[in-house]
C-alpha cells in the first residue's frame, strides 16, 4: 500500500512537471505560433533569478513566485520588441532567431555564473511513508501546476482579456478593425509566455543543480508535450502531460529512469503517427 502511494505521487509529480515545463511554450508556440527554441534558456534564467534572489536574502517563495517570472517576463518583453515582432508569421525565421537567442543567453549566463553547478536548498522537507521516503517538494509542484492550469483556463476562458488575446491570435485584422491593437496584444502575450517559462524554471530550481546549459534538458519535452497536445491549449497540456507522465513513470519504476525517458519519446512518436493533429485535434474539439 505504501509503495502504491509512492508510485501515485511520483506519477502525479511527473505529470505536473511536464505541464509546468510546457505552459510557457504552449502560450508562445501554441497560441502565437512562434517556434521559441530559447524556451529552455528562459527557464534557466528563471532558475538563476531565483537563486540570486535567495542568495541576496529574499524569501525563496517570493523569489520563485514573483521575482523570477517578472524578471524573465521583462526579458521576454525586450526580446519581443527588438526581434520577435519583426518575424511574426515567419516560422523558419523565428526558429533561427530564437536558436541564436538561446546561444546568446547561454553565453551571457556562462560569463556571469561560470560553468559550475549552482543550487539552493529545497524549501520543503521530505517525509517517510512506511519504508519509503517522499520528497515533500513534489506536493508543492503538483499543487502549483494545478493552480497554474486553473488560472490559465480562467484567464483565457472567463475574462475579456483572454477573449481578446485568443481572438487576436486567430484573426488579428478583425481585432484591429474592432479597435484593439494586435501589436500590444502580441507583446503582452509574449510577456506572459516568457513569465510562465521563468516561473517553471524557478519552481524546478531547488530540485536541480543549475548550469547555463540546463535549458537544453527541457526544450524537447516541452515541444513534444505541446505538439502532442494539439490545438486546444489547456486540454492539450493536461492530456499530453498525463499520457507522457504516466508512460515515463511506469517504465521508470519497471526498468530505470533512462528507459522512462526513452519510453516517453517513443510514446510521443507513436501518438503523433496515429494522431498527427495531436490529442485535442482528434478529441476535445472546441475545448480550451
Amino acid at each position: 500500500m505504501d509503495l502504491l502511494f509512492v508510485i501515485l505521487v511520483e506519477v502525479l509529480y511527473a505529470i505536473a512537471s511536464l505541464a509546468l515545463v510546457s505552459a510557457g511554450l504552449a502560450v508562445v508556440f501554441g497560441m502565437m505560433k512562434v517556434i521559441n527554441l530559447a524556451h529552455g534558456e528562459f527557464m534557466m534564467m528563471g532558475g538563476y533569478a531565483t537563486i540570486v534572489s535567495v542568495n541576496l536574502g529574499v524569501n525563496v517563495f517570493v523569489a520563485m513566485l514573483i521575482i523570477a517570472p517578472l524578471v524573465v517576463g521583462l526579458i521576454g518583453l525586450v526580446v519581443e520588441r527588438l526581434i520577435i515582432r519583426h518575424l511574426y508569421g515567419r516560422l523558419v525565421d523565428t526558429m533561427l532567431a530564437t536558436w541564436g537567442l538561446s546561444l546568446f543567453f547561454i553565453g551571457v549566463a556562462t560569463m556571469i555564473f561560470g560553468n559550475t553547478t549552482t543550487s539552493i536548498t529545497t524549501p520543503i522537507t521530505g517525509f517517510a511513508v512506511g519504508d519509503y521516503q517522499i520528497n515533500g517538494y513534489n506536493f508543492f509542484i503538483i499543487f502549483v501546476s494545478i493552480i497554474l492550469l486553473i488560472g490559465m483556463y480562467a484567464l483565457l476562458k472567463a475574462t475579456r482579456l483572454g477573449l481578446i488575446a485568443r481572438g487576436t491570435m486567430q484573426q488579428s485584422d478583425i481585432a484591429a478593425a474592432l479597435g484593439y491593437s494586435p501589436d500590444r496584444i502580441y507583446m503582452a502575450t509574449f510577456f506572459c509566455g516568457s513569465a510562465l517559462s521563468g516561473f517553471a524554471g524557478a519552481i524546478l530550481a531547488p530540485l536541480v543543480g543549475l548550469v547555463p546549459t540546463s535549458g537544453g534538458a527541457y526544450i524537447a519535452k516541452a515541444f513534444i508535450t505541446v505538439i502532442a497536445g494539439g490545438p486546444s491549449l489547456i486540454a492539450g497540456l493536461i492530456s499530453s502531460s498525463s499520457l507522457f507522465g504516466l508512460v515515463n513513470q511506469i517504465f521508470t519504476f519497471s526498468i530505470s529512469p533512462v528507459f522512462g525517458e526513452v519510453a516517453l519519446l517513443v510514446a510521443a512518436v507513436i501518438l503523433l503517427r496515429l494522431l498527427p493533429q495531436g490529442v485535442t485535434g482528434k478529441f476535445f474539439k472546441g475545448k480550451m
